[in-house]
């Protein structure tokens, strides 16, 4: 559509800046919202990953680990990732 007079410009821009002010209280909500998903290596992380080193080095199986800490197999997958990058490295 074609702006021809003054009061549809006036008009259009109303609509825009209703539109504007919308999207800005999305992105600040989402902004504001609680990441989820893993989190980085923090201390919390290191701490968990240091245990599962001690067990996985007494010879624990990936499943009992598992449940001593009480999380998913696949994060000790991970955790077992993490190892053998290291022992890479090393």
């Amino acid at each position: 559509m074609k702006i021809t007079t003054l009061e549809e410009a006036l008009k259009k821009i109303e609509k825009l800046e209703k539109e504007n002010a919308y999207l800005r209280e999305e992105l600040e909500a989402a902004r504001n919202r609680k990441m989820s998903g893993r989190k980085k290596h923090n201390e919390k992380w290191m701490n968990a990953y240091n245990d599962f080193v001690t067990c996985f080095e007494n010879g624990m199986s990936i499943v009992d680990i598992a449940k001593r800490q009480n999380v998913s197999q696949r994060t000790i997958y991970r955790y077992k990732e993490y190892y053998d990058k290291l022992q890479e490295m090393s």
